[in-house]
């Protein structure tokens, strides 16, 4: 003997108390709609969100990924996974290139979580968006003291994190950034005749940066200078391969090993 067939309304009537069922098992938000109807997708829970987010970012699609943890911030900012979100929110933007709007989610993460354990890693990201925005050395020399500044930070803080060796290392590379960036400066005073200019610039240098790198090749410019020497057609050769911020990693403790 065959079983009655359901009617339409009794299909429906079966259906929503299975899905008023499943949404009270999992403690999420009731859906937006039921099976699209009006247009509108289903809203997933937070923990589903969360996976998803998490797989996307795994992969590298930061942007889709980012999507996932936006909905979380968005439609439960009181879910245990919204702290996951707000971190990765800031991750993703990091990776995408956008420092600026990662430096303020970081920064928010640890206003908000000073305690959590993740806050080593935030400091180092915080530093990091700066690091990232080092331009040329004839521009703006902003990113480099402000990542020398926040790196500092998170050694004092937090010595023996993971990142300190890597954090000393760019520290190094900034510092001499903003060497070369000095010595730059001794190349347009020269050039424009100041050459006063130019030996209270090599003097301050020399004594401010004893260790650098372009240090011994600046106290030899200022003895010729001192000496009444003109550089003339020379000065190019005294002034080349200065652009670039230096690989961080030729100042990393375990190139040395």
């Amino acid at each position: 003997m065959h079983s009655p067939a359901f009617s339409p309304r009794s299909l429906i009537i079966v259906l929503l108390a299975v899905l008023l069922m499943t949404t009270s098992l999992s403690g999420c938000a009731s859906m937006k709609s039921w099976l699209g109807i009006g247009g509108e997708e289903i809203q997933l829970p937070a923990d589903s969100l969360a996976m998803k987010g998490m797989d996307e970012f795994d992969v590298g699609n930061y942007r889709a990924a980012l999507k996932y943890f936006d909905e979380i911030l968005n439609t439960y900012p009181f879910s245990p996974q919204a702290m996951l979100a707000e971190l990765k929110a800031a991750d993703c933007n990091y990776f995408m290139g956008n420092y600026a709007e990662a430096l303020v989610l970081y920064k928010k993460f640890e206003e908000r979580y000073p305690t959590n354990e993740a806050i080593p890693y935030v400091l180092y990201q915080i530093a990091m968006c700066s690091y990232q925005q080092i331009d040329r050395i004839d521009r703006d020399t902003s990113g480099a003291t402000k990542s020398i500044r926040d790196f500092t930070r998170l050694i004092k803080a937090y010595p023996d994190s993971p990142y300190t060796d890597e954090a000393k290392a760019r520290i190094k590379a900034a510092t001499e950034f903003l060497v070369n960036h000095e010595y730059l400066v001794v190349e347009f005073y020269l050039r424009t005749n100041k050459d006063l200019e130019a030996k209270t610039r090599l003097t301050y240098l020399i004594n401010t940066y004893p260790d650098a790198s372009i240090t011994p090749q600046a106290k030899a410019l200022l003895a010729r200078l001192e000496a009444g020497d003109k550089m003339g057609f020379n000065l190019s050769s005294w002034f080349s391969g200065l652009a670039k911020l230096p690989d961080w990693r030729i100042f990393s403790i375990g190139k040395n090993k």
